[in-house]
C-alpha cells in the first residue's frame, strides 16, 4: 500500500511513474534543462526558478492541506523531513554550490539528460560520486549529521497558527516578489533613458 493513499504498491508506482514523466515534461517545457536559464537567477537576468519553486510549494502546500481539511488524506501518514538545523544549513550550501557550478539541481539535471546535454550526464554523476562519497565519510560527520534535531517542524507549528493564515502569507509574500521579479526583468530589457 502506498501511505497515504489506499492504493496498492504496483498502482503507486505506476502513478509515480506518471507523475515523474509529467513533472520531467514540464521542466523540460518551462526551460529548466538548459543551465544557462537555472543560474540566470544567481546573475540576476532570469528568475523563473524562484517563480517555479514557490508556486510549487504554494500548490503542494494547498493541496496536501486541502485534501487534509476534507478529510481525503491523513497527514499523519505523510512523511515530514525532520529538522536538523545546521546539517541542513550546511547540505544546503553544498547544494547551491553545486547548482551555482554545474547549473543543475538533480530533478533538472534529468531532464537536461533526456534532451541531450552532455553537462547534465556530467552533473549526474558528480550527484552519483558525491553520494557516495557521503556514504563511505558518514561515520566521521554521524555526530554532526544528527546534531540540531528539533523534530517535525513546520510553519503553522512554529508559529502556532492555522496552516490556511501561513499559506495566505506566503501567497502574498510570492506574489510582492513575483511583481518585483517583473518589474526587475523589464527594466533591465529596458533601462530608462536618463
Amino acid at each position: 500500500m502506498t501511505a497515504p493513499f489506499e492504493i496498492s504498491d504496483m498502482a503507486g508506482l505506476g502513478l509515480a511513474l506518471v507523475f515523474g514523466l509529467f513533472f520531467g515534461l514540464s521542466l523540460e517545457r518551462a526551460g529548466l534543462g538548459d543551465p544557462h536559464k537555472l543560474t540566470g537567477v544567481f546573475s540576476f537576468r532570469d528568475f523563473t526558478v524562484p517563480k517555479v519553486m514557490f508556486t510549487a510549494i504554494l500548490v503542494a502546500g494547498s493541496g496536501l492541506y486541502l485534501l487534509a481539511d476534507l478529510k481525503l488524506l491523513d497527514l499523519g501518514r505523510v512523511y515530514f523531513v525532520p529538522t536538523f538545523f545546521w546539517p541542513q544549513i550546511a547540505g544546503g550550501l553544498l547544494f547551491g554550490a553545486g547548482f551555482v557550478i554545474s547549473g543543475y539541481c538533480p530533478g533538472t539535471a534529468v531532464a537536461g539528460l533526456a534532451s541531450g546535454r552532455l553537462d547534465a550526464l556530467v552533473t549526474m554523476i558528480g550527484v552519483g560520486a558525491g553520494s557516495l562519497l557521503f556514504a563511505v565519510l558518514f561515520p566521521v560527520v554521524e555526530g554532526f549529521y544528527l546534531s540540531s534535531d528539533r523534530g517535525t517542524e513546520t510553519l503553522p507549528h512554529i508559529f502556532g497558527v492555522n496552516h490556511w493564515i501561513v499559506l495566505v502569507v506566503l501567497a502574498v509574500l510570492a506574489g510582492g516578489m513575483f511583481r518585483f521579479f517583473n518589474w526587475y526583468e523589464k527594466r533591465s530589457v529596458h533601462p530608462s533613458h536618463s
